[in-house]
């Protein structure tokens, strides 16, 4: 065994075995580059307690748990798969010697569901745990249980690693387990920030500045973060434009790319050369790159997030945590003092949320609740999670497994899988593409299937603005074995093998052409996003799920009605989406390999462009309308119960109000208001009357057909209805239409204000020193009108306008209107409506 450069590490394993010969769990917290993945299994190997059982190290990406095992087997002066070994998509470098086994954490779940208590595995290690991988919870969470209920033999011990995540919580995850922690080797890092930059300048362009800068000041190799691909390949066109030296070599790193070129990007520059690698968040943990002194970090990252209320998933551009702050500067002082050059502020810093959301919070939950329900859960509550997953996500899932045929509903949240649903369980891939290579192998298309597969698995691998897959079919079939076209072929065979294996189906494939069976497999992946092109609209579709969507004007599948959808590119303040891969969409399929899609229904709905009610049979694929029946009759209570919805979706101002109506509404609102027993008036009010459609307004709706129907409705006459005879007239002396003043003149009174006013002219109101009342004994404000009925006066105290403020008034008014009475007293004055000579006469 190779005698190791020490690390810091090292001083902590004593401790490190001691604690686990002691406890069944560890948290381990310690900083990049302390040396806990190299160390920490080889350390534990031995133990007693292991007793000769393996193993398992989790890491986050397959070239991290590429590059651990091939560290940790160098130190043991082995080859990878003796001691050492891995497993990892496509790949798999074990033996019958193997003790310690690295896998992706994907990988984990599919062992435990082929051995819930992992009876060979005496430890599982979670490096990394602090990044909160979907997959990572999820084997966590299975483990908890699996070995409380299904464990046999002395307890599976857990350790989990982290770098910059909360140990405590973890702790109390794992019912308050021990935490240790080292310090790590911290090497000075330089931290320089930015001032504001102009809003319009490019990521790209701020970067390219700061990289020359950089390379001017410093000697060694530099790592860049961008937030991803599109980003890393500009910046790299600009850099081959502007900085053709032969002594750089520039190399990308993402997850998309093969092992071979993301090793190449993570070994030291060759002698004479310095390195600069453009990296998404993949080189923030878990991968040590050597000869980095500078890093350059564009303080952005892309996260997919998916939204439930829409079921898609759309790519975001966000500022980094805190946390992935220093883990990305981190990078710089792995092997001595660095610079971290960061595109923000001091201030900006300070606004950084804390630590990144784990990914369980924003990530599609299909496959998650295909495992759980291969697991037998049908409650994710029933296991203890970190961060449980959020419902309505999860609900989601749930809605879309069971389109696919994957899920069959027991009872109200009891579900289970289907004979369809276990064997994409089996499969290592989304349910939807496991779905459609069940569908392929059933259909004699489990090769074409297998090639969409792999296709749909990694990004797009042709930087066109067209949108048809059978472009990038062809390109797969046509590839000679090289770079991404020969990984994406050996994946396509892996699913070929694995569908073809698990399919059970006997009956005779429909005989499909190339294009329709590729549209055909499409569907069945994705049936929500079956679109079909708006009328007279070229580009435009609308999707299966209700969704609007369209291609970009160049693209040549503009002229197809129907398409089938695989990616869209969707925006959180848009309701349409962009289409990125599609292909045609034969709709006879419809008729029977898709026939299970089709719904019928009676629908009696308004359409807002006719402005009438619309009775017909539809057959829909979702929320698309494949054919109408509109020789169906018009069942009176479905009529009634569409013209209702259609009221409470355009409000009361749909029906035909007028001054008797309103003021019937305003008088009853004041009874209510006053009673001591209000529930015994109907209440009027919008809300209440919107909430109640159906006993008020429903027997007046007989023979309302279209929009102008409504003006037959005499709307104080239905009101009045709601009223019986005794408390109309109640009614009518609680809250009068009009009240007989002096002169004789009965004046109407107006409700909308409290009090309600009675506007009357002043001389009609001579020789009355009492307010008029209303019922409950309420006095209305009094108006006084001016012969040009404005108002002179506005009170509830008649007497005391009489005795107080009336002299000022008749002083002013007296020769303005001297046509009109202005006795010295009013009030044993003859109330009148008419001027002097006509009272006279």
């Amino acid at each position: 065994m190779i005698k190791p450069q020490p690390l810091p590490i090292d001083p902590l394993l004593p401790s490190i075995c001691q604690t686990l010969d002691q406890h069944d769990e560890l948290v381990l917290e310690a900083p990049p580059g302390a040396g806990k993945t190299t160390r920490v299994p080889l350390a534990l190997l031995g133990q007693p307690w292991l007793d000769q059982k393996k193993i398992l190290l989790l890491e986050p990406r397959r070239l991290a748990a590429k590059a651990a095992a091939q560290r940790l087997a160098e130190q043991l002066e082995e080859k990878v798969g003796q001691t050492v070994g891995y497993r990892i998509r496509m790949e798999t470098r074990v033996s019958a010697a193997t003790r310690i086994e690295v896998v992706t954490e994907g990988i984990l779940t599919r062992m435990l569901q082929d051995d819930p208590g992992l009876e060979d595995v005496g430890l599982v290690i979670f490096d990394e745990f602090h990044e909160r991988s979907l997959d990572a919870d999820t084997g966590l969470a299975l483990i908890l249980q699996g070995r409380e209920l299904l464990r046999e033999g002395p307890p599976l011990k857990l350790l989990l690693m982290s770098a910059t995540l909360d140990g405590a919580a973890v702790s109390d995850l794992l019912g308050g387990a021990p935490v240790l922690r080292s310090e790590g080797r911290a090497y000075p890092v330089e931290l320089v920030y930015s001032p504001p930059s102009r809003i319009d300048t490019p990521v790209e362009e701020r970067v390219v500045n700061r990289i020359r800068q950089a390379l001017d000041r410093h000697d060694g190799s530099l790592l860049v973060f961008l937030p991803g691909q599109r980003e890393i390949r500009r910046v790299r066109q600009l850099l081959d434009d502007s900085l053709p030296n032969h002594e750089l070599l520039i190399t990308p790193l993402y997850g998309d790319l093969s092992l071979g070129e993301q090793q190449q990007a993570i070994t030291a520059a060759p002698p004479g050369k310095r390195k600069i690698v453009l990296a998404t968040a993949i080189a923030e943990t878990s991968l040590t790159i050597e000869g980095i002194e500078v890093v350059i970090d564009a303080g952005l990252s892309r996260q997919a997030r998916f939204d439930p209320g829409s079921g898609m998933t759309r790519l975001l551009t966000t500022r980094v945590s805190a946390a992935a702050a220093t883990q990305r500067a981190g990078r710089a002082g792995r092997l001595g003092p660095g610079t971290c050059y960061r595109l923000w502020s001091e201030q900006q810093q300070a606004q950084l949320e804390p630590q990144t959301p784990a990914e369980i919070q924003h990530a599609d939950l299909a496959p998650l609740a295909l495992q759980l329900l291969k697991w037998g859960v049908n409650d994710p509550t029933e296991l203890c999670w970190l961060t449980p997953p959020p419902a309505a996500a999860y609900n989601q899932s749930l809605e879309l497994l069971r389109q696919l045929d994957a899920v069959e509903t027991l009872s109200p949240g009891q579900f289970r899988l289907t004979a369809r649903g276990e064997q994409m369980a089996q499969l290592p891939a989304h349910p939807r593409l496991s779905h459609m290579l069940l569908c392929g192998a059933e259909q004699g298309q489990a090769r074409l299937a297998a090639d969409l597969a792999a296709l749909l698995s990694e990004r797009d691998p042709l930087n066109t603005p067209q949108s048809d897959l059978t472009q990038r079919l062809e390109w797969l079939q046509s590839s000679r074995g090289k770079g991404q076209g020969q990984r994406l072929q050996r994946l396509a065979q892996q699913y070929f093998q694995l569908s073809d294996n698990l399919s059970t189906a006997e009956q005779t494939p429909h005989r499909l052409t190339k294009d329709s069976a590729t549209g055909y497999l499409i569907a069945c992946a994705y049936p929500d996003r079956i679109a079909r092109r708006r009328d007279n609209q070229t580009g435009q579709y609308r999707l299966s799920l209700g969704r609007g969507a369209k291609l970009s004007e160049q693209d040549r599948l503009n002229r197809c009605e129907w398409l089938a959808v695989a990616a869209l590119t969707s925006r959180q303040d848009s309701a349409t989406d962009l289409i990125r891969l599609a292909c045609p969409l034969d709709p006879e399929l419809f008729e029977h390999l898709l026939a299970d899609m089709k719904e019928s229904e009676e629908v009696v709905i308004w359409n807002a462009q006719q402005d009438r009610l619309i009775a017909e049979r539809q057959t829909r694929i979702g929320q698309l309308v494949l054919h109408r029946d509109t020789s169906l009759g018009l069942p009176p209570d479905r009529i009634t119960a569409a013209l209702i919805a259609h009221i409470r979706r355009q409000g009361l101002r749909l029906l035909p109000w007028d001054e008797a109506a309103e003021e019937l509404r305003q008088r009853l609102a004041f009874v209510r208001q006053h009673d001591p027993a209000p529930s015994r008036w109907p209440d009027l009010s919008d809300t209440a009357l919107l909430n109640t459609l159906e006993k008020w307004l429903s027997p007046w709706l007989e023979g309302i057909n279209k929009g102008s129907d409504f003006a037959r409705l005499d709307m104080a006459d239905i009101l009045r209805s709601q009223l019986e005879w005794s408390q109309q007239q109640e009614l009518d002396r609680l809250a009068p239409e009009r009240i007989q003043v002096p002169s004789g003149s009965r004046i109407r009174v107006n409700y909308s204000q409290s009090p309600p006013v009675l506007a009357v002219k002043l001389q009609e109101m001579f020789g009355c020193t009492d307010t008029p009342r209303l019922g409950f004994n309420i006095p209305v404000i009094l108006h006084l009108l001016s012969p040009a009925q404005r108002p002179l006066q506005v009170t509830q105290d008649l007497a005391g306008f009489w005795q107080g403020s009336y002299a000022e008034v008749r002083k002013e008014m007296k020769g303005r209107y001297p046509k009109h009475p202005w006795p010295e007293d009013p009030t044993s004055a003859p109330a009148t409506s008419r001027t002097k000579r006509t009272s006279q006469s």
